[in-house]
């Protein structure tokens, strides 16, 4: 039996959370977000999907390590983490072109994490 690594497994847990139809559109929303993030009810309000159902979908993409939520103040900040989304990019592109130079290379590097507000 193949011995599943490590990157393998972050790779499957994120593709499984992207998989869902309204978990990929929030995670889309929170890349064209930024930084700055989104609170559930601007997420909702954006996909036009019920609170609480969007809930339980941000909650998988946490748990994918693809999202984060941070408190601040009574609401809270769901963000993309840009650093997961490259690397999953750069896993699933890594032997691109035969481990040419392709011209997909600098595609992966559009959203380098940044500091947040």
């Amino acid at each position: 039996m193949e011995t599943i690594t490590p990157q393998e497994t972050q790779a499957l847990r994120a593709l499984a959370a992207l998989s869902q139809a309204v978990r990929l559109r929030a995670f889309r929303e929170l890349v064209v977000a930024g930084p700055a993030g989104m609170t559930p009810g601007a997420i909702a309000e954006r996909l036009d999907v019920v609170p609480s159902s969007l809930s339980f979908h941000l909650k998988e993409l946490v748990h994918a390590d693809l999202v984060s939520a941070e408190p601040q103040g009574r609401h809270l900040i769901y963000r993309a983490h840009f650093d997961r989304m490259n690397a999953l990019l750069g896993y699933l592109t890594e032997h691109c072109c035969g481990g040419q130079t392709c011209e997909q290379a600098g595609a992966a590097a559009c959203c380098e994490p940044q500091e947040a507000p």
